[in-house]
């Protein structure tokens, strides 16, 4: 708790597992008043005991939005947008819908689909790497919801220029000289 008291922003989720200790860690993020990108374990964590998350940025993707919502996979596939801004409303929380056209919903707003983005992103740690984008804007003052679609944007647009070296294997870490390039233009 006292390293989360000197956070700016807090991202919670990948590698936080769903034990006691991940159990503390997610309430003390709650209760401790800051931007939180949540994300993975801590999407599965608030599945379980759903409350509302004004400030935060929600990254599931199709599975996690279906324990969300508590619905199946084909149903949040069928109407992204509708399952982004359920889940938006349900939290009170800026939503980024991962997926082919990530789809970036808020209280009482319109969506945005973000169209950047490959197949080949499809693996294992992109949506650590997504998680991360979205925090460091958050941390650089931007609201969750620009946070959100800037986040997703650079994210897409690093991933289409990484597919330059191939698609089939590319790895999370592919993007990052792009995110960079992208980010001080």
């Amino acid at each position: 708790a006292p390293l989360l008291a000197r956070a700016g922003v807090v991202a919670l989720g990948p590698g936080l597992g769903q034990d006691d200790w991940a159990q503390r860690l997610w309430v003390a993020a709650l209760d401790g008043g800051r931007p939180l990108v949540v994300d993975a374990d801590a999407l599965n964590l608030l599945a379980r005991q759903p409350r509302p998350l004004a400030r935060a940025v929600l990254t599931p993707h199709p599975g996690e939005a279906a324990r969300l919502l508590g619905v199946d996979a084909a149903s949040v596939q069928r109407d992204r947008f509708a399952a982004a801004q359920a889940m938006a409303e349900r939290f009170s929380a800026v939503v980024a819908l991962k997926g082919a056209g990530t789809v970036v919903a808020a209280p009482g707003q319109r969506s945005r689909v973000i169209a950047a983005g490959n197949p080949g992103m499809a693996v294992g740690g992109m949506g650590d790497l997504l998680t991360g984008v979205i925090a460091a804007l958050l941390a650089q003052g931007l609201a969750p919801f620009d946070a959100a679609s800037t986040g997703a944007l650079l994210h897409g647009l690093a991933g289409d220029a990484a597919v330059a070296d191939g698609q089939r294997g590319m790895l999370p870490r592919d993007l990052l000289p792009h995110l960079r390039a992208l980010a001080n233009p």
